[in-house]
């Protein structure tokens, strides 16, 4: 498809009466890191700011994320002594983006993100740890371990009060019972709560506090991961008198002498009607559940191979929709136009399937994947992308990627397998509703699969046979300073590799997902939507977070590399908003802040 091209939508001006119209200077639709950050921001300068959520809760996909970002010279690394020249994230992101990388958006991003980090820490409730330890995905040269990656510090979500309500929970299947558990020391402490006694008691008192919340406020108030990010961000736009308002489905843009001045919503009580005087800031998720789009830039869909993302079931693509029908072009060109990621569907009570990322323990000591064939085709303990694209590249053409995790009795009572958990958690539901599979046996277990039995047993034992001795002749498991860190350091000689060797066994089949997308609108180094005929900004239009191209050129150099762009050019674009208003000398609001 031609960068010129567009996919068609029935698009329709509503006749139907207007049941409210609001008044504002700056819309944001969506309430993800992205348009939560330029609300904040916006905010804080001193305008008037809606933002509107199609979704009852707030948070988008940031809520049900890990809470990553991937920066650079924070202001913690530079307090630790760890900075270093703006050349080496260059150099690691030439080396991965190759032909897409852009110098003028990412040299933006990397001496913008700093600030934004500062700016957030200093004037809102937004705080983050560093990542002093955790590698790049890719050990190229500009690569790093540690000191680029920062993620949302822990939040009481009882700072809250009787806002709490707004805050979307987490995917429930990747908490404890409902509460969160953050990756780091946290997760250690409960993998080993039965392994020393300085984690029990660790562990029980988490435990023991989320069953209190349970009772209190039927939901837990330690949270953790982009669970936290977003209810900083909330209570930060609460602070500077943000309106957030719920239901409302974005359905169209308006504009006025070539500028946009506000949206149509649709809501359950009807129509309404916000009007922006100096801009819309379009936030809406992407395009992880509009199976037009899907079929047009994943190929894998047009293939024949469902796609399914573990990002929220609104995200439909609605602000790309509307920006294209005033003439936005979506990018047709990424290597990639998805976040991808293994996912396993879970069976609800509901009846429903929810969608489990397999993030974590594919890299822990003990675990392959196998094709339907019986063959490993990866190194499991690579980065979750990487994981996917090989899954593509060994599924023949007109085939049905996907492929089964699997592991014995001792490696699913320590660690878990997707939405199983460890001991002392039953694994007995996940048996009866066929999520797991098991076998007594390697040739049981290949059965109930449909796995090709005899290849299959080949297969383990010839990874057995090296893994022994920690090693991966195949796919050099653990060579990596990133592959390591997904391991289990206390296993030697090699964290990423064991035997699998101690029946039953089991196995967890998963299929091509994704953590969201990177196909988006073009836009300006200042995140204000381009026109496709002209290249010229559309005057009072924004993007941020998905719905924004990815900077990254449809590849995955890092975790953290959608919600570091998300807020740092949700920050960039309110921050020129505010700039024109200021110049305009056109506020609404009663007062400028400091800032200003």
């Amino acid at each position: 498809m031609s960068m010129n091209a567009t996919i068609q939508y029935p698009f329709q001006t509503t006749t139907m009466p207007i049941r409210q119209s609001y008044d504002c200077d700056v819309l944001v639709i969506g309430s993800g890191a992205g348009g939560l950050s330029s609300a904040v921001t916006a905010a804080q300068q001193g305008l008037k700011v809606i933002v509107a959520e199609k979704s009852a809760v707030f948070g988008g996909t940031t809520a049900v994320s890990g809470g990553w970002l991937w920066i650079p010279n924070t202001p913690h690394a530079q307090r630790e002594g760890q900075a270093e020249p703006i050349e080496a994230p260059k150099q690691y992101l030439k080396n991965i983006l190759g032909e897409q990388y852009d110098e003028q958006k990412i040299h933006t991003y990397l001496t913008q993100a700093p600030e934004m980090v500062d700016f957030f820490e200093t004037h809102t409730e937004v705080k983050f740890n560093i990542g002093a330890t955790v590698p790049d995905f890719f050990d190229v040269a500009g690569s790093r371990v540690g000191w680029r990656s920062i993620v949302a510090a822990p939040y009481d979500g009882r700072a809250l009060g009787n806002q709490l309500h707004l805050l979307r929970p987490a995917i429930p299947e990747t908490t404890l019972w409902g509460m969160g558990i953050a990756s780091g020391a946290d997760m250690k402490h409960f993998i080993n709560t039965f392994r020393a006694l300085s984690s029990f008691i660790y562990a029980t008192k988490r435990v023991l506090r989320h069953f209190a919340d349970l009772l209190l406020r039927k939901r837990s108030t330690q949270i953790v991961n982009g669970n936290a990010l977003v209810a900083r961000l909330i209570k930060s736009a609460l602070n500077q008198h943000v309106q957030l308002l719920a239901n409302h489905a974005m359905t169209e843009l308006f504009e006025e002498n070539g500028h946009v001045t506000g949206a149509l919503f649709k809501t359950p009580a009807g129509w309404v009607k916000i009007n922006a005087k100096h801009a819309v800031i379009l936030a809406t998720g992407g395009f992880p559940h509009d199976e037009t789009r899907k079929q047009a830039l994943f190929q894998h869909v047009a293939d024949g191979t469902p796609h399914h993302s573990a990002a929220p079931e609104t995200n439909t693509g609605d602000g790309l929709k509307a920006a294209e029908a005033i003439g936005a072009v979506v990018d047709q060109h990424l290597p990639w136009a998805g976040a991808w990621a293994p996912v396993s569907l879970m069976p609800r009570l509901d009846g429903t399937l929810g969608r489990f990322p397999h993030l974590v323990e594919r890299g822990k000591p003990g675990l392959i994947a196998v094709l339907k064939n019986g063959r490993r085709f990866t190194n499991e303990g690579d980065s979750y992308p990487a994981f996917i694209k090989d899954l593509f590249k060994s599924t023949n053409k007109g085939g049905q990627a996907h492929c089964w995790l699997i592991c014995d009795h001792q490696f699913i009572r320590r660690y878990g397998l997707g939405a199983v958990k460890p001991f002392p958690i039953s694994m007995q539901s996940w048996l009866d509703n066929g999520y797991l599979k098991s076998g007594k046996t390697l040739h049981e277990l290949a059965m109930a699969c449909g796995i090709d039995a005899l290849q299959f047993q080949k297969t383990v034992q010839s990874y057995n046979q090296h893994a022994a001795q920690g090693q991966d002749p195949e796919f050099h498991r653990g060579s990596t300073p990133y592959q390591k860190a997904q391991g289990d350091a206390e296993h030697q000689p090699n964290p990423c590799i064991a035997p699998i060797e101690h029946g039953p066994f089991y196995a967890v089949e998963v299929m091509p997902g994704s953590l969201g997308t990177f196909a988006g609108l073009i836009t300006n180094e200042h995140g204000n939507v381009l026109y496709r005929q002209t290249g010229q900004p559309i005057r009072g239009l924004y993007a941020a977070g998905n719905d924004l191209n990815s900077i990254m050129g449809g590849q995955y150099p890092s975790g953290g590399i959608t919600l570091g762009p998300a807020m740092t050019f949700g920050y960039i674009a309110a921050k020129q908003i505010a700039q024109q208003a200021r110049a305009s000398n056109d506020y609404s609001a009663a007062a400028c802040s400091e800032q200003c």
